[in-house]
């Protein structure tokens, strides 16, 4: 009888204390691994200028793609509501290896990049707060930037579309990000989840040549426009205070 009471009373324990595991004023954080997974497309290289005189012509046939990538991520997260959460993500920044197109896929690796994207996120979670399964869905925004942007490739580099040294600059942008995952709660604090997510977004990359010509160096400037659109997954282990 005595055994009895005491297993009852430690599974009202651990029901009270999973209780109101993801309930309004709890704030959480998580870690995990992200997967970046590129569905890219690009336009036509173009060459914008040389020597300062406009040219304004593409490069038909040539074009550039962005392969996958893996990092470390972290989040924080606050619950506003019982089914309302504010989160915002980050990750050390992945790299990326940029990979000739068309005429350009005989370069092979053309050069690489690391990724900046920050994202805030507002989720609405199903379920009830103490609900083992939580799923959401979620949207928010992004801010995408590129650094150590580089031409890697000296074949490349001395191709005809480019013909000296070539430094890389890209643009920023903002772009919506669409989210949906779950959150399973193993205790009151401890939980592991999966998202994905997908972020439609381009960006442009402004190529700066100093190109060897018959009349001497002439500054070259070029851009490629690469359509990234990444679907991004994200494992997570969490702890909700």
């Amino acid at each position: 009888m005595k055994l009895k009471q005491a297993l009852a009373g430690i599974a009202a324990l651990a029901g009270f204390s999973a209780a109101h595991a993801q309930s309004a004023n709890t704030f959480y954080v998580t870690t995990g691994w992200f997967h970046f997974a590129p569905q890219d497309s690009s336009d036509p290289l173009k060459i914008d200028s040389v020597g300062g005189n406009p040219i304004n012509d593409q490069i038909g046939n040539t074009g550039a793609g962005v392969g996958s990538s893996d990092t470390l991520g972290l989040s924080f997260g606050y619950f506003i509501t019982d089914h309302i959460a504010a989160e915002t993500e980050v990750g050390i920044p992945p790299k990326f290896n940029l990979d000739g197109e068309g005429q350009l896929n005989q370069f092979g690796k053309l050069g690489q990049a690391r990724l900046w994207s920050p994202a805030l996120l507002l989720k609405y979670y199903f379920n009830k707060p103490d609900a083992k399964f939580r799923p959401y869905v979620g949207v928010g925004a992004t801010y995408v930037w590129f650094t150590d942007a580089k031409i890697t490739n000296g074949n490349f580099t001395n191709s005809p579309a480019l013909g000296g040294p070539t430094s890389v600059s890209t643009d920023r942008s903002w772009a919506p990000v669409f989210n949906a995952g779950f959150n399973y709660n193993f205790t009151k604090h401890w939980f592991a989840g999966f998202s994905l997510s997908y972020i439609p977004v381009s960006v442009i990359a402004t190529l700066d040549t100093q190109k060897q010509t018959q009349v001497g160096v002439l500054t070259q400037r070029a851009e490629a426009k690469i359509h990234l659109n990444p679907i991004v997954t994200y494992l997570k282990v969490g702890y909700a205070f």
